[in-house]
């Protein structure tokens, strides 16, 4: 999906072939060792925050919104793989440069409203993860988050990059929870297909809500910022591993890598999402029952209908998919304020060589724990989050793809046609969003 001075790498990469590619030749391990970075960055977007919207989705249109997660595919993968190639084309994050290139009244007020949505979306997760525990063992929902949250900030402090990535690649089979349950009850895979295949639209003032959260869920600003600055982490903690600016014969095995990691992510993401749309079309919305505010609500719904299987599984994987996506927000987030402000970072360092780093990850997830110990509305919350997202996103994406198509930043590497025409695409869609978004808010 680059362009470069050599004939050969552009004929190799170009965004909507599916043709199958082999391994890179520096994965040392196949292609499973190769994931990395774009599986773990699309299985975060199926937080506890989207398992509520996906089931909102599920118990309130049924089959009818699952041609969405298809739609969406395209353009989640061409701004992740955008993101990826920011990372490790120049070998810092997105934040990292536009402080280079841009003015800092670009970056700082994009990376001040990321760090107030990570930390409404961390409460919104963590307060999930609670509930979700909750059900199965009872007690006190919001020590039990609390707890969770610790155990993530314990990791992320004490655990190098290189074990905490390979962990986070293990927590990427709590998704299958959601597979697991679909087959614990009956579907109509008729109407599934059809769902999939033939979009249909309403003018219903909920359908627009709806289409505009699943877009505001799929693609997310800190999705953007998480998978670039992985990519640069990668590019800094991997003996031999340059930025693909100065190092251009690694170019063919990292942009090959790069592709392979972000398909088989953001497909992992959709499956699942369409999953969970799926069980809870099939479970609450054919039993009549359509308002859904929280994951939680979800799993309990499915109890007496679905029996006790589907439940454990659907609880599981909320907090399984949490404890996932809680590295991710508090990560992006100090990723972010880290390169804006040229503090040392990176999840490899240890923590006395990065304070400022860690010290966001730590606080903004402290913020979190203590919005649920308030009387806090995980709804209004994850509204206002969508709100913030809406802000960000759009002016973050048309910064993205100027700066990949400047030479300056990326040397040879700039966007290739194929690429550039589905990320602005992917611009414009989230633009619309954005305004419906508000269109909905105001009316």
């Amino acid at each position: 999906m680059v362009r470069g001075t050599c004939g050969t790498l552009s004929r190799h990469y170009h965004p909507m072939s599916h043709r199958p590619l082999p391994p890179p030749a520096s994965a040392s391990g196949g292609f499973l060792k190769s994931l990395g970075p774009g599986l773990v960055t699309g299985a975060s977007d199926d937080d506890p925050s989207g398992i509520a919207t996906y089931s909102q989705a599920g118990a309130q249109f049924g089959y009818r919104m699952l041609w969405t997660m298809v739609l969406i595919y395209p353009f989640m993968v061409a701004i992740q793989e955008i993101s990826a190639l920011i990372g490790r084309v120049t070998g810092r994050g997105i934040a990292g440069n536009m402080r280079r290139y841009y003015s800092k009244w670009v970056a700082y007020p994009v990376v001040l409203l990321l760090l107030v949505a990570n930390t409404i979306n961390l409460a919104a997760d963590i307060n999930a993860m609670g509930a979700a525990v909750q059900l199965v063992v009872g007690g006190p929902a919001q020590v039990y988050g609390a707890l969770l949250a610790l155990v993530s900030v314990v990791l992320e402090i004490r655990v190098s990059y290189l074990r905490y990535s390979n962990i986070l690649k293990w927590l990427t089979l709590s998704l299958f929870a959601y597979v697991a349950t679909v087959f614990a009850v009956h579907i109509d895979w008729g109407a599934v297909l059809q769902g999939c295949l033939i979009p249909r639209f309403t003018s219903d003032a909920k359908f627009l809500v709806m289409l505009i959260a699943l877009l505001g869920t799929t693609i997310s600003p800190y999705l953007f910022f998480w998978q670039s600055s992985a990519e640069a982490e990668e590019v800094q903690n991997n003996d031999g591993q340059e930025a693909l600016r100065h190092a251009p014969q690694q170019a063919r095995a990292q942009i090959r890598r790069i592709r392979s990691d972000t398909y088989v992510g953001m497909a992992a993401s959709n499956i699942i999402s369409l999953f969970i749309m799926v069980t809870v079309a099939a479970t609450l919305h054919a039993q009549g029952v359509t308002e859904i505010d929280t994951a939680a609500q979800a799993a309990e719904a499915l109890r007496p209908l679905a029996g006790r299987l589907a439940f454990l599984l659907f609880t599981l994987g909320i907090v399984g998919t949490g404890m996932l996506a809680l590295p991710v927000l508090a990560g992006s987030a100090a990723y972010a304020v880290g390169e804006t402000l040229s503090w040392p970072i990176g999840l490899e360092r240890k923590a006395r060589a990065a304070k400022g780093f860690y010290s966001v990850i730590a606080v903004a997830t402290l913020v979190a724990v203590a919005m649920n110990f308030t009387h806090l509305d995980p709804i209004k919350a994850l509204f206002w989050t969508a709100v913030v997202n809406g802000v960000i996103a759009v002016p973050l994406m048309v910064v993205m793809m100027f700066m990949t198509s400047n030479r300056n930043v990326m040397g040879q590497f700039t966007l290739s046609r194929s690429l550039s025409v589905v990320g602005w695409l992917a611009t414009a869609i989230m633009l619309a969003a954005s305004l419906g978004l508000f269109f909905s808010w105001g009316s």
